[in-house]
């Protein structure tokens, strides 16, 4: 197989593979570093960080690697907030502060928007390759990073949203399958009418569009990756099976339950952030699938329960924990990103 694609030479790797930027603490510089010393590119889940912060995180990742690598961010969302909505989410949530033995009164406000700062720090440590969730940026931003010499790459859930990522001029755009882990990010239309399997998006996407296509959800291996080759993408982005690599900062108990999970233990779930994500079903997400339609919208749900998962993490109490995992848990391994990566090709050279 060509290691060497459109893709590859665009983002200046060997190899097809994308560490997907997961927000909350997984990315690591460490796993960063390693992902891209193995020649793929590591990506760091920015979302949630302060503009400092993610500062701090890109230079420390330079300090381990001289590849490239990027950076992850998500596009601002400003909700209305409901009152009424947040009082009665407050009431749902007071059970849990109490079973974990901790006072807390969210009052919720639209928070500043990081965005800005954030591509502030990107152009300012000229990272190599900028990607963004949840929406597209504007034609303006992305002409503004690309006349920077920063690669831009798009999400989408849909053709439709492959289309609009392309129309604004993206390098690459990300087709999120159903089976991927974490949050969706459909920007158009409702999520339950953009929950299209990985192996069905992806074909149809790059049909459709001109630029080359990022596989996600449910690629964990050398066969999936490979899959995805032949159904035109220009490469594959990993996000489950970075978790329980050796280098991952995810939470010990987050790493166990994936690599313990079995395929029909994952479902989506609005409860812990107000946006549909898959995870791993648990106690919390059990107890209140009944009120999730009536659930604030992201990011005031994320707020309201950030304590909960906090003290959750901080009390080894998986229940109430955000255990982020796409639909192949089965497959996940307690290795090292550069020996997860080597596999990966070993095994797609063998497949095709």
């Amino acid at each position: 197989m060509e290691k060497k694609n459109k893709l590859t030479e665009l983002l200046n790797i060997d190899y097809p593979i994308i560490q997907a930027g997961m927000a909350g603490g997984v990315t690591s510089p460490e796993l960063i570093a390693a992902v891209s010393n193995s020649g793929a590119l590591g990506t760091l889940g920015a979302g949630y960080m302060s503009a400092e912060a993610m500062k701090d995180s890109i230079l420390q990742a330079k300090k381990l690697t001289d590849r490239p690598f990027g950076v992850n961010v998500f596009i601002p969302e400003f909700p209305e907030i409901v009152e009424e909505e947040v009082n009665e989410a407050n009431e749902l949530l007071e059970p849990f502060r109490e079973q974990l033995k901790f006072e807390e009164n969210v009052v919720p406000s639209v928070p500043d928007s990081q965005f800005d700062k954030q591509l502030e720090v990107a152009v300012e440590q000229q990272v190599d390759v900028c990607s963004f969730t949840f929406g597209v940026p504007s034609k303006e931003v992305v002409h503004d990073l690309k006349r920077r010499g920063i690669k831009v790459i798009g999400t989408a859930t849909t053709v439709e949203e492959a289309v609009v990522n392309e129309e604004h001029g993206v390098d690459a755009v990300v087709a999120q399958g159903s089976e991927a882990g974490g949050h969706r990010g459909t920007f158009i239309h409702s999520f339950e009418t953009s929950l299209i399997g990985t192996m069905s998006l992806v074909p149809q996407v790059v049909d459709q569009v001109h630029i080359p296509v990022i596989a996600a959800g449910g690629i964990m291996d050398g066969r999936g990756a490979a899959a995805s080759l032949v159904l035109g993408a220009g490469g594959v982005q990993l996000g489950t099976a970075f978790v329980t690599s050796t280098e991952s900062s995810a939470h010990q108990l987050h790493k166990e339950a994936i690599l313990r999970a079995e395929e029909s233990q994952t479902v989506l779930t609005r409860a812990f952030s107000g946006k549909p994500a898959r995870g791993i079903q648990n106690a919390f997400i059990e107890k209140m699938k009944d009120y999730e339609s009536n659930l604030p919208d992201y990011p005031v749900q994320n707020r309201l329960t950030k304590g909960i998962r906090k003290q959750a993490a901080k009390q080894n109490n998986p229940d109430f924990m955000s255990l982020w995992s796409g639909q192949s848990p089965r497959l996940s391994q307690r290795k090292a990103a550069g020996e997860i990566i080597k596999e990966i090709m070993e095994e797609v050279e063998k497949v095709l």
